[in-house]
């Protein structure tokens, strides 16, 4: 009898499961990555197709996809765009890439995706705000990464450093993708102002057309957790 009532209780929990979303589903998740796509009015068209498209390139590299699939534990991947205070659009939802065909479908959800808005100022801060908002959305993981491309600096609203200290990021790293081009200080700006927790970087692309090799490495890199360049303990 009372191995009866285990096997009811072990059904019920079966299918209490698979009624959950998949985020609430999600076991043994090492990484829950959000990434940032900037699409201020300093990204034109052209620019921002080579941006969505380097990141689609990069999530299919082979490297990256290795990294993905055969580490120990899933990750988690959920992106979206921003530009100005209120101008930030989720692109897709948080989705754990346990095979080859979840990764697929991520990739086709971010190129399938229309531009949001384009013509914005930056208001890097409240991109911030939002994706801290996001992650809290996430499943449990390990890690928790908010990796955020730009080619300019905050330039309305609050900043970066007034979004870590108002905002949930607590256990949250912040890595940045600078991209050369529309404004000199980017790169110092994105060291000084947006990496944010143990272990954070930045990345550098010369233009968008270098995109697509920053994000590569980047993602490799952010994947296997490796601590090279680090700019604070």
């Amino acid at each position: 009898m009372v191995r009866a009532a285990a096997l009811r209780l072990a059904a019920l929990a079966v299918v209490a499961l698979t009624l959950l979303p998949g985020a609430a589903r999600a076991e043994g998740c090492r990484l829950a990555l959000l990434l940032a796509l900037d699409v201020s009015s300093s990204v034109d068209d052209s620019e921002y197709r080579l941006q969505k498209q380097g990141l689609a390139a990069a999530l299919s590299d082979p490297d990256v996809k290795r990294s993905i699939l055969e580490g120990e534990g899933h990750v988690a991947l959920s992106v979206y765009e921003w530009s100005g205070r209120r101008q930030s659009t989720l692109l897709l939802d948080w989705i754990l890439l346990s095979d080859e065909d979840a990764l697929n479908q991520a990739v086709g959800t971010i190129l399938a995706a229309p531009r949001s808005y384009n013509r914005f100022p930056t208001a890097m801060g409240y991109a911030l705000g939002y994706g801290a908002g996001l992650l809290e959305q996430a499943p449990p993981c390990g890690r928790k990464v908010i990796d955020v491309s730009g080619d300019g600096i905050t330039n309305d609203g609050f900043r970066p450093q007034q979004a870590y200290a108002h905002f949930p990021f607590q256990g949250v790293v912040v890595n940045g993708l600078a991209v050369l081009g529309s404004d000199p200080r980017v790169v110092d700006y994105f060291r000084g102002e947006v990496a944010h927790g143990p272990g954070a970087f930045v990345e550098v692309a010369e233009g968008y057309e270098d995109f697509r090799r920053a994000m590569t490495l980047k993602l490799f890199r952010e994947l296997n957790d490796m601590i090279v360049g680090v700019l604070r303990p």
